[in-house]
């Protein structure tokens, strides 16, 4: 099949359920622990080959050049790797928000290395595009891995994991919180002490026993409530601290949820919250709470609270299968 054009080709967003920081190298890099857990809300991108080499994209994105736009940065990094000749016209539609932890401008990247791979018959496997992935960032190559992942070291040690089928709401606090400006604060503790998978698999484990327990028998177990569905989530975000000292809009969004007696925890370097259902019907039934806990700041609420959405966990990356490992 001779391929010209991919329309609406999906960049899914992405959560980190913890996030420990356990260490730095000598060259400044931080060394992280983290599960990353794909959701469904999702940027979208369509491309068209260009016969001439030429790299096109029309940033969504005010004020952002060329030159720093992950989109364009991945699609010359193939062309460089495999001396294409062939170009591309892109368009992309932002459904996740920049400076939230949502990994949207990484997801975007990932999805158009592999999107341009099958275009342009490039041919590159998973791993040769995740190696062209990590100079783009850090979040990049989990997103060409295509699969739910515990990652360590800089983020490109990734081992697939298996997560249960759950939704989160998640809340996107009113302003954008800069990543190096989080990795850089002096308060950023960088000792804690590294776990391996299967203490994160054993904890899934014996969460999901329990809450099997508790809806065999109608009753609350410590970590979960049967009547709002929440489940408890591993570890911590050692980032978080940090942010909610620095960000009063942050806290102001996390206090909010605190006070529907929800205990969120933030993903990446912020700004977004988001909190674990066992349903989508239990995430949605607090979605309604925390928006009318919004509006009970009047004219103020959109100073907090930009934005909130339900959404699914989701298994794989949705191009999962267009690469071989």
């Amino acid at each position: 099949m001779n391929l010209s054009a991919l329309y609406d080709v999906p960049a899914p967003a992405k959560l980190n359920l913890f996030l420990h920081v356990t260490g730095r190298r000598p060259d400044g890099y931080h060394l992280l622990q983290s599960v990353f857990r794909f959701i469904d809300l999702c940027d979208y991108l369509d491309f068209e080959v260009r016969s001439d080499g030429q790299i096109v994209c029309e940033s969504p994105l005010a004020g952002l050049s060329s030159d720093d736009d992950l989109v364009v940065r991945a699609a010359r990094a193939l062309q460089s790797a495999t001396g294409v000749k062939l170009g591309a016209q892109i368009q992309y539609r932002k459904a996740i928000p920049s400076g939230g932890g949502l990994g949207g401008g990484s997801s975007d990247a990932a999805s158009t290395l592999i999107a341009l791979n099958r275009l342009w018959k490039t041919g590159l496997s998973r791993a040769e595009l995740m190696r062209l992935a990590l100079p783009l960032g850090a979040d990049v190559p989990v997103f060409v891995f295509g699969q739910n992942a515990f990652a360590q070291g800089v983020g490109e040690d990734l081992q697939r994991v298996e997560l249960s089928s759950v939704s989160y709401v998640v809340v996107q606090p009113a302003l954008h919180v800069a990543t190096g400006h989080v990795f850089s604060d002096p308060d950023l503790t960088r000792d804690t002490k590294p776990i391996i998978i299967t203490d994160f698999a054993e904890w899934q484990k014996l969460a999901d026993n329990r809450l099997r327990v508790a809806q065999s028998a109608g009753l609350n177990v410590i970590g979960t409530s049967q009547e709002n569905g929440v489940r408890p989530l591993y570890g911590w975000n050692d980032l978080q601290p940090i942010v909610l000292a620095r960000y009063p809009i942050v806290k102001q969004a996390y206090n909010l949820l605190l006070e529907l007696g929800l205990k969120p925890r933030m993903t990446g370097s912020g700004a977004c919250l988001f909190v674990e259902f066992v349903t989508t019907e239990h995430a949605q039934a607090f979605q309604q709470k925390i928006v009318a806990k919004i509006a009970c700041y009047g004219n103020d609420s959109t100073k907090v609270v930009s934005n909130t959405w339900v959404c699914s966990g989701l298994q794989e990356h949705p191009l999962y299968h267009w690469l071989n490992s």
